[in-house]
């Protein structure tokens, strides 16, 4: 069973460009295509659960929000767009 599920429908979107390895890309596509999703879904999830979960990063954001970047917070996830 795959970790992220199948994309719902996206709300506001804001757009980035990266450089990664070969190797990322490659298994970039190749996961987006396993769940049937596309790479911008992929990422996007990918970076929420890595928002969610580094305990360390939330209380370094805690410390240098603010107000509005905390209206951007959606529970333990960083919504802000540029």
């Amino acid at each position: 069973m795959s970790i992220l599920k199948a994309p719902p429908k996206q709300s506001k979107n804001a757009m980035i460009q990266v450089r990664v390895e070969e190797h990322i890309k490659i298994n970039l596509d190749k996961y987006a295509e396993f769940i049937g999703g596309n790479q911008a879904y992929v990422v996007s999830e990918a970076l929420k659960l890595l928002f969610k979960r580094d305990d360390e990063f939330k209380r370094w954001l805690g410390e240098h929000s603010t107000n509005s970047t905390q209206q951007q917070i959606r529970g333990d996830v960083l919504t802000k767009t540029a």
